[in-house]
């Protein structure tokens, strides 16, 4: 494999085993979108609902979930177009604060990217046994095939990967296109919460704001796993800007679009009694075909997002172990395929032990609460590197700067803060998990030196 010259604390440098660039605007774009939507939006309304409390909390959740968001990735595109390496979020911490911070990033991705995909794949499962009967057991096989399925169309060809994850992509966003329309145009608006079916609101929870929107950043979460694969990407300095930008907007407008068309047809109790409100929704409109229909939507986009997940997530374990910040063998490239092998299996293992540990709430927030931390440091880092390198190359430079970074900094803040709040255990839990690390740093770092 040929040394490629990247820039790494201002100045170029050689790394050897690099991927190729074999991934352009669309099926990037088809990323971003397919890692972002997966299970948040037919399985987190119900939770958004309890803790907001009403129709304009919920509306509030989701568009300060969508602001949030887009903030992250006006700034992170920023880091991508400049530093466009595989590794992603590891990459930025490494150059902004150095490899330790690199390192707690890493670590803590060993344990919740796994996880994280554990989630998505127990919701394909557990939609697939409305369309046949699965036994609790069975659900959990159907979700550990589903990632072995995924992970060797990952590990064998990229493009391959990148080609299925173009039709999923365009699956999913004509499936809940269909939804919305179908929701405003067949549904009946007078029984739903804008109409009589409001009673069961009370007035907006306002303390719940900031828990509500940890399961909402579930459903917007995803935009930061597409950069992993940065390094195979052409033409990043153009490319990964344009297809963040594209891709968080079209989720954005989907999202706010969707809760809307729930909120039109079903009644507020509904709705916080539903753990599958896209299904009740469609049910209610046009009968129990609805919930067939969905059922194959919600496996389709599962299965989208569980292929974006393994092709990019790998990544970080394989930039690690190139900065000999991991075992030295989930750096390796597959002499044939040019795919990080050893670090897609290595993630799939993962993976599937956390199919048969935990449940989807479990996983969805323990992500959550772990990973979205780092993406707040790593923003900052846009001011950090502005400063110590005025001169680097930088193709792309955040809109609106130092606002754009800020409110996604403060935003994050805000939403771990409530979390800190209201659900002391599994916040402190992340947090732990992540000061884990530190000693693990320090011993790796002595190892390495010493041999």
């Amino acid at each position: 494999m040929p040394t490629v010259i990247l820039p790494a604390n201002g100045e170029a440098r050689s790394v050897p085993d690099a991927l190729p660039r074999r991934l352009g605007f669309w099926t990037t774009t088809a990323l971003v979108i397919g890692t972002i939507i997966g299970s948040g939006i037919f399985r987190v309304p119900a939770a958004v609902a309890a803790d907001a409390g009403s129709v304009t909390g919920i509306a509030l959740v989701w568009i300060l979930g969508g602001v949030i968001t887009l903030c992250g990735t006006l700034a992170t595109a920023e880091l991508a177009a400049a530093y466009p390496d595989t590794g992603g979020f590891f990459v930025y911490l490494r150059e902004a604060y150095g490899p330790g911070a690199a390192f707690l990033y890493g670590w803590t991705m060993l344990f919740l990217a796994p996880a994280s995909t554990g989630a998505i794949a127990l919701v394909f499962a557990e939609y697939s046994s409305t369309l046949v009967p699965l036994s609790p057991a069975g659900i959990r096989m159907v979700a550990a095939g589903s990632i072995v399925l995924v992970s060797i169309t990952a590990y064998r060809s990229v493009v391959g990967a990148g080609a299925i994850q173009n039709v999923a992509t365009l699956g999913k966003v004509a499936a809940l296109a269909g939804l919305i329309l179908t929701a405003f145009l067949l549904g009946d608006g007078t029984q739903g919460a804008f109409g009589s079916g409001a009673a069961a609101a009370s007035s907006t929870k306002w303390s719940g704001l900031g828990v509500a929107l940890v399961a909402a950043l579930w459903a917007y979460n995803g935009f930061q796993d597409m950069i992993c694969i940065a390094g195979e990407v052409r033409n990043p300095g153009v490319v990964l800007p344009r297809a963040l930008m594209a891709g968080t907007a079209v989720v954005v407008a989907i999202y706010l679009s969707a809760n809307a068309a729930y909120l039109y047809v079903l009644p507020y109790d509904s709705l916080l009694a539903s753990p599958l409100a896209a299904s009740d929704a469609m049910v209610r409109v046009i009968g129990a075909v609805g919930a067939t229909a969905v059922a194959a939507m919600v496996m389709v986009s599962t299965f989208g997002t569980l292929n974006a997940l393994v092709l990019t997530q790998p990544r970080v374990f394989f930039a690690m172990a190139r900065e000999r910040l991991l075992f030295a063998s989930l750096a390796s490239v597959h002499p044939r395929f040019g795919t990080p092998h050893v670090a897609i299996v290595w993630f799939t293992i993962g993976s599937l032990f956390g199919v048969w540990s935990r449940t989807f709430e479990q996983l969805a927030e323990a992500f959550v609460l772990g990973v979205w931390p780092f993406l707040a440091v790593a923003v900052a880092g846009v001011f950090l590197l502005r400063r110590r390198y005025p001169t680097l190359d930088r193709p792309y430079k955040t809109p609106g700067y130092p606002i754009v970074p800020l409110v996604f900094i403060a935003g994050t803040s805000w939403v771990v803060g409530s979390a800190l709040v209201a659900r002391p255990v599994s916040t402190l839990g992340g947090m732990a998990l992540t000061l884990l690390g530190i000693p693990v740093y320090l011993l790796w770092r002595r190892k390495r030196s010493s041999g």
